[in-house]
Formats: structure tokens, C-alpha cells, sequence
């Protein structure tokens, strides 16, 4: 059974055909929105690291947008069409886009940086979890799956069995039902476990011997990219980067500035933002952000220390990559970044309360027991908000 914004948008695209086909023109109320612009598809990744410097950062991010929106209880998922995480930021993801009882998102920004400083201890200095976590997951997660995620999520593990990585999507689980649905708790643990461990989906049919997510994707920026731009179904609008706005969160990785873990990582991730940043070309100045401190320094600190970096690092000068030319600084601060990358997410959102044509349209779950074992108790939906 379709929902009644389904229907809705299913009748406005049919009278838009109608009137071309039998009139050749349109009218001017229906010309105005297919002149306009498509909208921009807004994108949230978060590398692999202590996961502290990411949560910091989406806390001041949700300031903004709470503020600038005039909504003091925004998420962070009411301004976001897809999240990508890799290792804790997988986890923060999680949080941050799982749906709750109440139907809003599990975490607010502030609860998911006290979730990952309460956990520290179950962190490694990689920014993994050790044994001992996944009873916290659970706890948190319960038998929610990625069918329970409130917008487009992706995150990544890599798979010991076919030597490749893995990403967990949400277009998939409800793709192929059971045989690629995870639950939420074992795909965190899956994206941060610092040894191989064993995730199945929730038909039992597909398993996967995971590590984490860092040690193949550190910077899950272009996968997120890369599935927008190919995934018709639920992006048909988008059909470049200049249909984009990301952002992407640096993380902290490794206990030393000579570390080879943080070296490797720092590494594939300076690559990916580059490559990124060259794709956007001059776009990239409104349509693509990178947080990123310049020297963020060890991990093995106290909370309260980690946390001060945190809030010096987004008074730092933004740190932009090149290819094959390494980092420059810029202008502005890493905080001002934020600050303007928040005022086009404002706008995209404000454009799309004046336009009939979404540009995201995402299948969400019913609330029927049965939703998990038939394509059918699934209704689509349009998510311009």
C-alpha cells in the first residue's frame, strides 16, 4: 500500500506528462519547477578514528542548524539524506540515524559524543573497539536493522572471506530483504572490531568475517558519493557532483605522529579527499567541506583533554588537500567552514519546502511485524525534509 505522499507525487508527475502531451507547453506554476534547480542530495561522512574530534564537530554542527532552522530539537538526520561511516564513525552514524521508539532518531549529536567518551575505555588507540563492547551495542541497538535507519546509511567493514570491503547499505536491506538486512548492533561491531568476527543478516543466509572498516575504507567519503550517483532508485535527480552537498569529518588516528596505523590511514584518507576535492573542482568551495585539524596529537589523553583538542582544532585554519601537492591552509576556520557549509544546508532545505519534485525518495518500513519477510510491507516515501 503506497503512503499518501506517494500518491501525491505519483498524480503531480502524471499531470506534469499530460499536459505536456496534449498541450506541449506547461503550465507556469509546473515550468517553474522544472526550470529550477533539482536540489542538492546532502551527504555526512565520517572517517575512522577515536571518533571524539567527529562528535565534537556534529555537536556545533547541530548548533547550527538547530539555530539557523529556528528548531531548538532538530537532529542532525533531519538535515541529511545519506551517512557514511567508517570504524566510530560508523558507530556515530548509527546513533545518529537508527530510529528510535518514537519514531525521531536514537541520538542526539551531544548524546552521541557522551556515548563515545563514556566507551572510551572499550577504544583502542586505533579507534576500535575491543572485546567487551558489543554488550554496550546491544544494549543501545537492541534488534534494530538498517530497515530501521531513518535516511540512507552506509558503512563499511572489510570482509576476510572474499579479502575485499564490505558495505552495509540500506538500499540493500531492503533490496534483498533478509539476505543483505544486518542489525544495527553487529554492523557497528563489525566496522570497529579490532580482530575478525562473524556478522550475519538476519535471514542467516550471508555472513561476513569482519574487521573494521578503517582498515579498508578510513575515509568512506567517495563509496557514499559513488552510490548516490549510480542509485537511480532513490537519487533519480542526481545526476552529478554539482547535485551534492557533503561534508566530511576527519578522524584521529594512532597514538603517534610517526605511527605506521596512522600513517596508512592518514594516507588513504588524504587520497580520498583529494580525489574528491578534485571532482568537485571549483564547486567544492560551497558544495564540499572537510574538517580536518592540522595537528590533532595523541588519543591516549583524558576525555576532558580530548575534548579541548577537539574545540581547538575547529578554531584551526581549514585544511584543504590538492593533489599531488599535499595541504594548504585556507581563510577560513574550521568552525566558519561549518558555519557556511550549514547555511547551504538551510537553503537546500528551504528549496525543497517550495518545490513539488524531491530529490531523494527513500522506501521506508511500515510498522507491521511482518515487515521483514515481504517486499510488500514496504511504502514509499518522499523525503524532502
Amino acid at each position: 500500500m503506497e503512503s499518501p505522499l506517494s500518491d501525491k507525487l505519483t498524480n503531480e508527475i502524471f499531470a506534469i506528462l499530460e499536459n505536456k502531451f496534449l498541450f506541449g507547453d506547461l503550465p507556469k506554476c509546473l515550468s517553474k519547477h522544472l526550470s529550477s534547480p533539482p536540489g542538492k542530495v546532502r551527504i555526512l561522512s565520517i572517517d575512522a578514528g577515536d571518533g571524539i574530534l567527529a562528535a565534537n564537530t556534529l555537536l556545533h554542527l547541530q548548533s547550527i542548524l538547530r539555530r539557523k532552522s529556528g528548531n531548538p530539537t532538530a537532529h542532525i538526520a533531519d538535515f541529511f539524506d545519506v551517512a557514511t561511516g567508517a570504524g566510530t564513525g560508523g558507530v556515530l552514524a548509527a546513533l545518529l540515524f537508527t530510529r528510535g521508539k518514537e519514531g525521531a532518531p536514537l541520538f542526539t549529536a551531544d548524546e552521541s559524543l557522551k556515548f563515545i567518551l563514556d566507551n572510551r575505555r572499550k577504544l583502542n588507540h586505533s579507534g576500535v573497539f575491543r572485546r567487551g563492547s558489543k554488550g554496550a551495542l546491544k544494549r543501545v541497538f537492541g534488534d534494530l536493522t538498517l530497515r530501521d535507519t531513518v535516511k540512507a546509511v552506509l558503512i563499511p567493514c572489510y570482509d576476510l572471506r572474499t579479502g575485499a570491503a564490505f558495505v552495509f547499505s540500506r538500499a540493500d536491506a531492503f533490496e534483498m530483504e533478509g539476505s543483505c538486512d544486518f542489525r544495527v548492533a553487529g554492523v557497528c561491531g563489525a566496522t570497529v572490531a579490532d580482530r575478525a568476527v562473524e556478522v550475519k543478516s538476519t535471514d542467516g543466509s550471508r555472513k561476513i568475517a569482519a574487521v573494521g572498516g578503517g582498515v579498508g575504507m578510513s575515509n568512506p567519503t567517495a563509496a557514499a558519493i559513488t552510490h548516490v550517483l549510480n542509485n537511480k532508485q532513490e537519487f533519480p535527480l542526481c545526476t552529478g557532483v554539482q547535485d551534492l552537498l557533503v561534508i566530511s569529518l576527519a578522524g584521529n588516528h594512532g597514538d603517534s605522529a610517526s605511527s605506521f596505523a596512522k600513517i596508512a590511514a592518514d594516507g588513504a584518507a588524504d587520497m580520498v579527499d583529494q580525489a574528491v576535492s578534485m571532482a568537485f573542482g571549483e564547486s567544492r568551495r560551497s558544495n564540499y567541506v572537510r574538517i580536518q585539524g592540522n595537528a590533532v596529537g595523541e588519543i591516549n589523553k583524558r576525555s576532558c583533554e580530548m575534548v579541548r583538542i577537539a574545540e581547538e582544532m575547529l578554531g584551526e585554519k581549514n585544511v584543504e588537500s590538492v593533489l599531488f601537492k599535499g595541504k594548504k591552509l585556507v581563510e577560513y576556520t574550521n568552525m566558519e567552514k561549518l558555519e557556511m557549509f550549514g547555511g547551504e544546508v538551510i537553503k537546500e532545505q528551504e528549496r525543497r519546502n517550495n518545490s513539488i519534485l524531491p530529490p531523494v525518495l527513500l522506501k521506508n518500513s511500515t510498522n507491521s511485524p511482518s515487515r521483514r519477510r515481504s517486499s510488500s510491507a514496504t511504502t514509499l516515501s518522499t523525503l524532502s525534509s
